[in-house]
């Protein structure tokens, strides 16, 4: 006599809940819309010629609120005069600066994410090596004279 074979059926797909797709995504509305930029800054990107991306770069700075475009119009000068072989790019919506196509640094403003402050950031491209440990990105408020020889120093260090 053969034995009866039991037939299992197939587990059906847990069903999914009555969550807003804001949480299931797990993504804030801002990094939503960085994404966004992204996609689109990379569209644009093909095309794009050095002073159509230096245009996005400031017109991204000029919408931002006043005390943040003030530090970004002054960081996009200092990052020009001390590093003038970057390239400017657009980068998660955020004005970067790129050497050979990498993004090294850029500037978030604090509006951006719903931060108390705006932020120079260092990428891995950097070269700010120091020993085992040392800062990717810096906290701005307002920029004095100090801090803009400071910045000016880092971003050449970072592209040498």
């Amino acid at each position: 006599m053969a034995k009866k074979r039991s037939v299992t059926r197939a587990q059906k797909p847990a069903k999914r809940t009555a969550m807003t797709s804001d949480k299931a995504a797990g993504f804030t509305q801002e990094e939503r819309e960085a994404m966004r930029d992204r996609v689109k800054e990379l569209k644009a990107a093909r095309n794009a010629t050095s002073a159509d991306a230096e245009g996005a770069v400031l017109e991204k700075i000029a919408t931002m609120p006043a005390k943040d475009r003030a530090i970004g119009e002054r960081l996009h000068a200092i990052i020009k005069a001390s590093a003038p072989g970057l390239t400017f790019r657009l980068w998660y919506g955020m004005p970067a600066f790129a050497k050979d196509g990498n993004v090294v640094c850029f500037f978030q403003n604090a509006g951006k994410f719903k931060a108390r402050y705006s932020t120079l950031g260092f990428s891995d491209k950097a070269a700010l090596d120091n020993g085992h440990m040392w800062p990717t990105s810096y906290a701005l408020t307002e920029l004095g004279a100090g801090d803009e020889a400071r910045i000016a120093a880092l971003v050449k260090r970072a592209v040498r």
